[in-house]
């Protein structure tokens, strides 16, 4: 399965913050949207990087509570992992394991086209797990 499959089932919106929005302002939109990551984009699709969770949580670690004032382009990831809706889920899951990471903006052309979480590409694998043992299931049905 491609990437743009997932993005075709689960829609292309993406949780976006400007990297002067702060840390209390990310915690906002996390909560208010039940994620785990947003990107950090000055607009226009352009990717300046990423930040999730464990960011804040390490950087609370580190700063205590000053951290909730402080621009998450301080505390974001920007040397990204990224994927094109073109690419293949089973690769996906090499490099989210590898790289240690749950969320891949997906680019098209330079620009985001969406987001895959760990989340996205299991249900994938479990949905193909199904298909598969419902072709076999009808198979064996069929000879008998």
């Amino acid at each position: 399965m491609r990437i743009a499959e997932i993005l075709r089932r689960k829609g292309s919106q993406v949780a976006t913050v400007g990297p002067e929005t702060t840390v209390r302002e990310l915690l906002g939109v996390l909560a208010e949207h039940d994620i785990g990551a947003v990107v950090v984009s000055p607009g226009d699709g352009v990717i300046a990087g990423i930040v999730s969770e464990r960011d804040v949580v390490r950087g609370l670690h580190e700063h205590g509570e000053s951290l909730f004032d402080t621009p998450v382009a301080a505390l974001m990831t920007t040397r990204l992992q990224t994927c094109s809706p073109d690419d293949h889920v089973d690769d996906l899951r090499v490099v989210m394991t590898e790289h240690r990471v749950r969320h891949l903006p997906v680019v098209r052309e330079g620009r985001l086209a969406g987001i895959v979480s760990i989340g996205d590409v299991v249900k994938s694998a479990i949905d193909e797990l199904a298909t598969e043992r419902q072709l076999l299931e009808d198979y064996v049905a069929r000879r008998y």
